[in-house]
């Protein structure tokens, strides 16, 4: 078992209690839920949320994308964080991420759900919220990178989660493959994220991205996705 295993994920394409359940098991305490690219639904979100809190694990949702509803959702449901994809310039960043806090940080509006306990609200309840509840817009576009020291100074913003494949495309490079210039992109933004004191989160499916990663002190990795734990278990169980 790795000695960092407190900063890696696990990432959920499916609303999968068994393998959240066993990745808490095995020590994992970090979720990211791909509601963007996988198969979640309302109810079935709720439920996989519930659970993984209930279990003490911090719970990731990368929203629909860069719209208020879906932001405000994944927070009512009590998400820990809201991962944000499709973030272009300064100007989409700070217009984006203002659903993800109360006023007057943001507009975030109020919900009487999971993390107000279903209760009416002390008057702090809206500071406390702001601070424990995570707002990280991705990195994978070349205007996002262009901006990235603006927008980590956004005081709605509490850190990064880089994309770098679609950063490649993005960037004109096509298919991300850990060259030096998708090295050179992912320094500029460790750079920015320490100078900023804020967290930057990236998926390093291998080793060498992982101590790469490391090195620049990424704050959590995500190491092992839905999919491909399945795959490669059926290719191990196939030899």
């Amino acid at each position: 078992m790795a000695d960092n295993i407190d900063n890696f994920m696990v990432w959920l394409s499916t609303p999968h209690q068994a393998m959240l359940e066993i990745a808490h098991d095995i020590g994992f305490r970090h979720i990211v839920m791909d509601i963007e690219h996988g198969l979640f639904d309302l109810e079935a979100t709720d439920r996989i949320v519930a659970l993984g809190k209930a279990l003490g694990m911090k719970m990731h949702a990368k929203v629909l994308g860069p719209e208020a509803i879906p932001i405000q959702q994944a927070l009512d449901m009590g998400c820990d964080s809201v991962i944000i994809p499709h973030i272009g310039d300064l100007e989409h960043a700070r217009r984006v991420t203002l659903s993800a806090k109360y006023p007057p940080l943001g507009n975030r509006s109020f919900s009487g759900t999971r993390p107000a306990r279903y209760n009416v609200v002390s008057p702090d309840y809206y500071e406390r919220e702001n601070a424990n509840t995570r707002c990280y817009p991705m990195v994978e576009s070349a205007a996002a990178l262009r901006d990235i020291e603006a927008i980590l100074a956004l005081p709605t913003v509490d850190g990064v989660f880089v994309g770098p494949s679609d950063l490649s495309l993005d960037s004109g490079r096509g298919a991300y493959r850990n060259t030096d210039e998708d090295k050179a992109d992912i320094r500029r933004i460790a750079s920015a994220a320490k100078a900023a004191g804020k967290p930057w989160i990236m998926p390093a499916w291998t080793r060498a991205e992982r101590g790469h990663a490391a090195e620049l002190g990424a704050s959590l990795l995500v190491v092992a996705d839905e999919f491909g734990s399945i795959m490669s278990g059926l290719m191990d169980a196939a030899r």
